[in-house]
Parts: C-alpha cells; sequence; structure tokens
C-alpha cells in the first residue's frame, strides 16, 4: 500500500516533466518563426510607414547636426578686436579729436591716408590744419550717426521735412497766454537749452569761420567739407537741409553763395544751383540790398577763395535764361500779329 502511493508520486513528477520537453521546444519553434518573420526577407512590413520612419530618423540626425554645428562656433568665436583710435588735430590751435580707425575709413580721404605709406602707424595722428572744428565735429557726428545737429527730422501730419529744435509747440504754461503758446519752441531732444514762451530757441544757422573772418552758412560750409571728404551722402544731406532754415540776411547767403562757388567743383553745380534759384526768386529782396551792389562792384574780390567772383557770371546767365523763358511763356499766350 505504501509502496504504491510512493510509486504514484515517483511517477506523476515524470509524466508531469515528460511533456513539458516537447512543450518548451515547440514554443521555442513558434518564438523563432515569428522573428523569422518580422525580420527577414518575408517581413510583412508596410514600406510606406519603412520609409517615412527613414525620413523622421534621418531628418532628426539632421536636425541635430545642425544645431550642433550652429552651437559650436558660439563657443568657439572670439569677440572682435577692437578698432584703433586715430587722433586729429584740427584748426590753427590744434584742437584734439579722436575716432575709430574703422569709421573714420568710411571716407576715402581719410581710407587713402591711413593705408598711406606716410601714415605713422604708432603714433596714429593726422593734422588737419585748414579744417575748422565745428564744421569737422559735424563731420564726425555724421560718420557716427548718420546725421549732424540739427537733425533732419519728419512731420508726418504735415508730410514735410523739418530741422530738430525748429518745431513750434503747442504747450501752454500758467505764465504764458494762449497767444504766446504758439512762438514757444518745442524741445525735441537737441541742444538748445531749457527756453521760455519770451526767448525761443533758434537753430544756430550759421558757423564763423576765422579763416574768412565771417559768418557763413552752416550747411553750406559741410557741403563743402563733405566734398573734400568725398561723403556723397553728406552732401546730399546737407544740400537738403539748405532751404529750410530762414531768417538769413542778404549779406551771409552772398558770403556763403560765393564761399560755395569757391570751394565746390565746376563739375558740381547743385548747391550752386540752389543759392541762383535763391537770388532769383527773392530778386526784389536783393535788389533792395546795398550789400548786393557793394559785392558786385568788388566781385568777390578773392576773399571768399579763387573763383567766387564767378557768382555773378553766373546769376546774370540765369536772370536772362529766366527772363527769356518768361517772354517766350508770354509770347506763346498772346496772338502773333505781323
Amino acid at each position: 500500500m505504501f509502496k504504491r502511493s510512493f510509486r504514484s508520486r515517483d511517477a506523476a513528477p515524470s509524466q508531469r516533466e515528460g511533456p513539458a520537453v516537447p512543450m518548451d521546444s515547440q514554443h521555442r519553434v513558434d518564438k523563432s518563426a515569428r522573428l523569422m518573420r518580422k525580420n527577414g526577407s518575408g517581413s510583412v512590413r508596410d514600406p510606406q510607414k519603412l520609409s517615412k520612419l527613414q525620413r523622421s530618423l534621418t531628418g532628426e540626425e539632421t536636425s541635430r547636426m545642425q544645431q550642433s554645428q550652429q552651437q559650436a562656433p558660439r563657443f568657439a568665436e572670439k569677440p572682435p578686436a577692437p578698432s584703433p583710435i586715430v587722433t586729429m588735430t584740427v584748426g590753427r590751435e590744434g584742437r584734439l579729436f579722436a575716432a575709430h580707425e574703422d569709421v573714420l575709413c568710411q571716407s576715402p580721404f581719410f581710407e587713402r591716408i591711413l593705408r598711406g605709406t606716410y601714415f605713422d602707424a604708432q603714433s596714429k595722428r593726422i593734422s588737419l590744419p585748414e579744417e575748422e572744428p565745428e564744421v569737422f565735429s559735424a563731420v564726425l557726428e555724421y560718420l557716427y550717426k548718420g546725421d549732424y545737429y540739427p537733425r533732419l527730422l519728419h512731420n508726418k501730419p504735415r508730410n514735410s521735412w523739418e530741422l530738430e529744435d525748429s518745431l513750434p509747440s503747442r504747450r501752454v504754461t500758467p505764465q504764458s497766454s494762449p497767444a504766446m503758446a504758439h512762438d514757444s519752441p518745442n524741445i525735441g531732444g537737441g541742444r538748445a537749452g531749457p527756453t521760455t514762451p519770451l526767448t525761443p530757441a533758434a537753430v544756430e544757422a550759421t558757423v564763423f569761420l576765422s579763416s574768412v573772418g565771417q559768418h557763413l552758412l552752416r550747411d553750406t560750409v559741410i557741403y563743402c567739407a563733405a566734398d573734400r571728404y568725398e561723403l556723397e551722402e553728406l552732401k546730399r544731406l546737407a544740400l537738403r537741409k539748405q532751404g529750410l532754415q530762414s531768417g538769413i540776411d542778404v549779406g551771409t547767403i552772398l558770403r556763403s553763395a560765393q564761399y560755395c562757388y569757391a570751394h565746390t567743383p565746376d563739375s558740381d553745380s547743385r548747391l550752386r544751383a540752389h543759392y541762383l534759384a535763391l537770388i532769383i526768386r527773392c530778386r526784389k529782396t536783393f535788389k533792395r540790398s546795398g550789400t548786393m551792389q557793394a559785392e558786385m562792384e568788388k566781385c568777390g574780390g578773392g576773399v571768399y577763395g579763387e573763383g567766387s567772383g564767378k557768382l555773378f557770371f553766373d546769376l546774370f546767365v540765369a536772370m536772362c535764361n529766366h527772363l527769356d523763358d518768361v517772354i517766350d511763356a508770354s509770347n506763346a499766350r498772346t496772338p502773333k500779329t505781323v
């Protein structure tokens, strides 16, 4: 009885273990078959999905490579070396100015000096004894900022160009009456100091030239300086500001016109034509002025430079052409009679 029970216990595991071997082998066979079907030549994966997967993987790799390439130079790049400072002595008194070399090289005039063989690279000093310090300061301001004081501002409501610190203000203070409000200036961030309605600020239109000993229009002198330094954009800017000044006396206009003729070549007629048109347009005022007669009698006298006397010859020719145009226009309106 006990023998039977032991035999039955011994036999049970053998019976249980006997069929387990073929089951494991069968399970392994099925798994290997599935793997072969999955990875083998007989794959049933959709080719469109496979191509999308490959494209996405390649896109991620390229984007990672681009990001790494963009981020790598940030750590590898070094900050650019600062431009050397050039010192300039300007005027008869030798006033000192300093500017960066790359800024000065915007002018072909200074670029030739700085790149020339006679320039001392160690001292880095340029001497401009014939230049006016105030005029050269305006040129440097243009090279750094693209404009010089007073700046050219656009009045959007009027769609016109005006000069800085010359715009009228509409403010009314308790000390002023509404009638005075139109005379009070508008401080637009320029160099004019604080003012009251009784003392309106005015943009300084003239500059004193020690070489001439007279006050001339500032924009005219800057135009001639821009011609020397070969700055065409500065010439256009100064020419645009010429007609925005008001309240200039006849003597200053005539002196500035003669200075323009003496310091601009004959091939550059833009500023000259501006003065000729101005004199013709205001001919009644110039006719009543004794300054016009005195300047015409001495014909410039060479005070403003060689060639300044040519102004009056060109003015004579321009007046004749103007009269011819007026006569032709009047004859076209009246019937011709024999």
